[in-house]
């Protein structure tokens, strides 16, 4: 799945669907903004409306627009004695490990490299070596 939050535009790409551009309104960019900015602890549906200014029917409908969208997913929880849900966002966050310990980073060649070139990421040993690694350890932490 990928995101844009430009201009109140989505574009997304969910489980081989196309890719579908829609026009948000403010508060479901706003809410999708806050929910993935929570991380993987999620917030509480009741605590979200309340940051956004939104009515609790307001909300309630966002989220659902947002689930059946695949951006979020909640999970009914018990708060202060009432029932709400814990919003997550979908989305995970890029991070710089995917990155670690690319030779390209470091490779003295890498002005002459392109696809066609006498030097190319399609025929890099170091490359096809760096990738075989990180397969290997997706195989070990997958199997446990």
């Amino acid at each position: 799945m990928f995101l844009c939050f430009d201009y109140n535009i989505v574009l997304y790409h969910n489980k081989g669907s196309d890719v579908v551009m829609t026009k948000w309104n403010d508060l479901e960019q706003k809410a999708l903004k806050i929910i993935a900015g929570e991380g993987e602890e999620g917030v509480l549906q009741s605590k979200l409306w309340s940051k956004m200014g939104a009515s609790s029917r307001e909300g309630s409908r966002i989220s659902i627009k947002l689930e059946k969208k695949g951006l979020i997913h909640r999970t009914r929880e018990l708060s202060n004695g009432r029932w709400t849900y814990r919003l997550y966002s979908s989305r995970k966050p890029l991070s710089m490990d995917s990155i670690v310990g690319c030779p390209c980073l470091t490779c003295e060649e890498s002005i002459l490299c392109e696809s066609e070139g006498s030097v190319s990421p399609n025929t890099c040993e170091k490359i096809t070596e760096w990738i075989h690694s990180l397969l290997q350890d997706a195989d070990k932490y997958s199997s446990l």
